[in-house]
């Protein structure tokens, strides 16, 4: 994932579409922050997930099971791409729950993890893999506990809980080879698969995150953007900040170039820019790992998450 400069024709902020809105909650899940902790800290037991590693293909299995556990319907979209010298094989995860239902949302976040450290202060460090505990794992733990949820507490909608691989294969500036999961789901997506919008995690538990309003998902989805941070703000999840961030490349471009409309919710100052705070300089380095994560911060993205999907109503009724 990285900053650009990006310039898109998309929708501009505004009132919620009139085909979806919020209602008062009369009863809610509690979303459990330790579950999801624990399922990163899972994850990382693996190792380094990046395609074609021992730990990649441990952890497909492991996300299958535990989806299979809670959702309607799971299957893997497998596919080849040719990297670097080497042949990919990438597979997309999608868990589906209330699969008839013509109104549908999507969550989703990348489950790869970046095959390289380029931006570790030692130098021997930079060929290695990562081991992606916030820049992967962090989206994963919080969609699994949300699978939880919705197992146990149904909603009378649609839910897809989609799991990107290949987010972070592409080398620093070659964007081409970046967003490979979400670029080949997009272009081979049903013709009838429409859902509302959906909700890119990224980056969503450092201790200190901040989660500004993405420059790109205002572009494409600012009624979405304006909903959320509302709920965020109803709920004094602090971490949600109205303030404009720049636009992040990330799997939520892919997406909306198909016209699936989908917002990042996403720690953006982590990209890129070295911080005065040393701690959080961690962004593709060996040093993204448990010790930066916080349960504090997967409960505010966890909680707004689930007072969104349990207070969503349609207008109109599923088909």
């Amino acid at each position: 994932m990285a900053i650009i400069f990006y310039s898109c024709n998309g929708e501009q902020p505004g009132k919620i579409a009139e085909v979806y809105h919020l209602t008062t909650i009369q009863t809610k899940p509690d979303f459990d922050a330790t579950n999801a902790y624990n399922q990163i800290e899972k994850q990382l037991s693996f190792g380094p997930r990046n395609p074609g590693s021992p730990g990649h293909q441990q952890t497909l299995n492991y996300l299958n099971n535990e989806l299979k556990r809670y959702a309607d319907i799971v299957y893997l979209q497998e596919f080849s791409y040719p990297g670097y010298n080497e042949q990919l094989k990438l597979t997309n995860i999608v868990a589906q729950f209330n699969p008839n239902s013509t109104n549908r949302i999507f969550i989703c976040a990348h489950w790869d993890t970046r095959p390289r450290a380029e931006q570790d202060k030692n130098e021997s460090n930079r060929e290695l893999p990562i081991l992606g505990a916030n820049d992967g794992g962090s989206g994963v733990g919080v969609i699994l506990e949300l699978a939880r949820l919705l197992k146990n507490n149904p909603v009378n909608y649609g839910v897809d809980l989609i799991l990107f691989d290949g987010e972070d294969y592409g080398k620093e500036g070659d964007m081409n080879n970046y967003l490979l999961g979400a670029k080949y789901f997009s272009a081979n997506k049903p013709a009838d698969y429409q859902p509302h919008f959906g909700i890119l995690l990224d980056l969503v538990g450092d201790k200190e995150a901040e989660f500004r309003m993405e420059g790109a998902s205002l572009k494409y989805a600012g009624d979405v953007v304006e909903m959320i941070w509302n709920v965020a703000s109803s709920l004094n999840a602090t971490a949600f900040r109205k303030i404009e961030s720049s636009d992040i490349y990330d799997d939520h471009i892919a997406l909306n170039m198909a016209g699936l409309k989908t917002i990042n919710i996403v720690d953006s100052d982590l990209i890129g820019a070295d911080s005065a705070n040393e701690r959080r300089n961690y962004w593709h380095t060996q040093n993204d790992t448990m010790e930066n994560i916080s349960k504090e911060t997967l409960e505010q993205v966890g909680e707004v998450l689930t007072h969104l999907i349990y207070s969503l109503q349609f207008n109109k009724p599923s088909v």
